[in-house]
């Protein structure tokens, strides 16, 4: 029996869990389910990957299959909602992590009656337009699109029951505060409110005080601890090199299936063109892509069409692919709570995973941020082609490999042998017409 019998969820929910192969609820799950399903309001902190998407739909859908709703109709029929209303309002900051929802939604809810929709923009708004003329029980939006086709009267929100905001500090960075707080002050006041955000700054902490009553406080895979499942490893390397080092690990066996994340939209379209001169597939993905093309480059990725998907951090929020077995930094994050949420794309399913960072000397501030956060240490892998002692030894760091305090350190080669007991990692060969033309010498360790 599915541990999810314990929940009392309709059975036909109950029948697509099984169907999907879920039977053991994630600790976010275990925590929020059964408040949910009383109509409390929720805070949950918690990160992609944990569950939370299953933790609210499922109660949702639930709530939905069992009650009335205020025209007094059934929902398992669908005749009770409104014309351009909904029900439920799931407000999400990207287009892709509005599918994925909407998939959830689908997955979860198959065998029930309810109708949905997703608005966002990007693409034409006509099919939107048709699928909320009668009303759903779902509504996935992102902000933009939502008020867009509020303001031209094709959506009404009087009549919601459940609001969820989903990546409110993701929202935050966005710049989405002001388009949430218009939205908010359309919603009634008789609602349930759910809040999930994987970090709590000032602003985020102030908006959930004002938007939630009472509400439970769940808190999963705070921002200060990382995967523990995921090999974490720091690359020194001068900037100019980043690619040739990219291009070796790329061709490593154990690579089969890699997400490589760039600061910049420029950045990611020419790592993906450098990649593609040197033979290896890879598709970018970033907000100045189309609609379509998004879609295409995921699916691709999904379905192992390309090994390497290249992305900024906010194309990739919400991205869920399974069997990624790494995450390459290719530009460190200047916000360390990216560094997080990026080496938690692997190791998903009770599957291993490594996260491998390039660090320039610019970039150390960035590192020692994400050390600091993570409260601790990235271990330097020195052991590779491209190390450099001027990366290494930016800021006066006391990671010196001839100080007094060296680096933890993976790899053997070069140096003194690896501590017993400490993993090794493989040497990153680079190949010959590759390296950089300099001796052997003081960088090449």
């Amino acid at each position: 029996m599915s541990d999810f019998a314990k929940f009392n969820l309709l059975s036909p929910i109950e029948t697509a869990l099984t169907e999907a192969g879920y039977f053991v609820p994630t600790p976010i799950q275990e925590q929020t389910i059964p408040t949910l399903m009383t109509g409390r309001d929720l805070l949950g902190i918690a990160q992609t990957g944990t569950g939370k998407t299953a933790a609210f739909a499922l109660p949702i859908l639930d709530r939905l299959g069992r009650h009335r709703d205020r025209t007094g109709q059934t929902t398992q029929r669908h005749r009770g909602v409104s014309p351009r209303n909904t029900r439920v309002l799931v407000l999400t900051p990207t287009r892709e992590l509005a599918s994925q929802i909407d998939a959830s939604f689908a997955k979860y809810g198959r065998h029930l009656r309810m109708a949905r929709a997703v608005i966002y923009g990007g693409v034409g708004q006509q099919p939107q337009v048709r699928a909320m003329e009668r009303g759903v029980d779902i509504l996935v939006a992102t902000p933009g699109r939502l008020l867009d086709l509020i303001q031209q009267r094709h959506v009404f929100l009087d009549k919601l029951e459940i609001f969820v905001l989903d990546e409110a500090d993701r929202m935050l960075d966005m710049g989405f505060i002001h388009d949430i707080r218009r939205l908010i002050a359309l919603l009634p006041d008789a609602r349930q409110t759910l809040l999930f955000s994987a970090t709590m700054p000032k602003d985020i902490a102030l908006l959930a005080e004002g938007l939630l009553r009472d509400p439970l406080r769940v808190e999963v895979a705070p921002p200060a601890s990382t995967v523990e499942r995921v090999e974490q490893k720091v690359l020194f390397v001068d900037k100019a090199n980043k690619r040739h080092l990219l291009h070796t690990i790329l061709s490593q066996e154990a690579v089969r299936r890699a997400l490589v994340f760039t600061r910049t939209k420029h950045g990611a379209d020419k790592v993906t063109s450098d990649l593609a001169s040197r033979n290896i597939q890879a598709v970018a993905i970033h907000g100045n892509k189309s609609q379509g093309a998004r879609e295409k480059a995921l699916s691709d990725f999904r379905a192992g069409q390309v090994r390497v998907l290249v992305a900024t951090d906010i194309a990739a929020r919400g991205i869920d692919v399974a069997g990624i077995t790494h995450v390459i930094n290719y530009d460190l994050p200047n916000e360390p709570e990216s560094y997080v949420h990026r080496i938690g794309r692997t190791a998903r399913a009770d599957a291993d995973g490594t996260a491998i960072s390039f660090c320039d000397a610019d970039e150390r501030p960035f590192l020692r941020d994400i050390e600091k956060l993570t409260r601790q240490e990235v271990a330097v892998d020195l052991d590779h082609h491209y190390h450099s002692d001027v990366a290494a030894n930016a800021l006066g760091s006391a990671k010196k490999p001839n100080g007094q305090t060296p680096p933890r350190r993976t790899g053997g080669g070069g140096g003194a042998p690896p501590k017993q007991g400490r993993t090794t990692t493989r040497r990153f060969h680079a190949p010959a017409t590759a390296r950089p033309a300099r001796s052997r010498g003081s960088l090449d360790r």
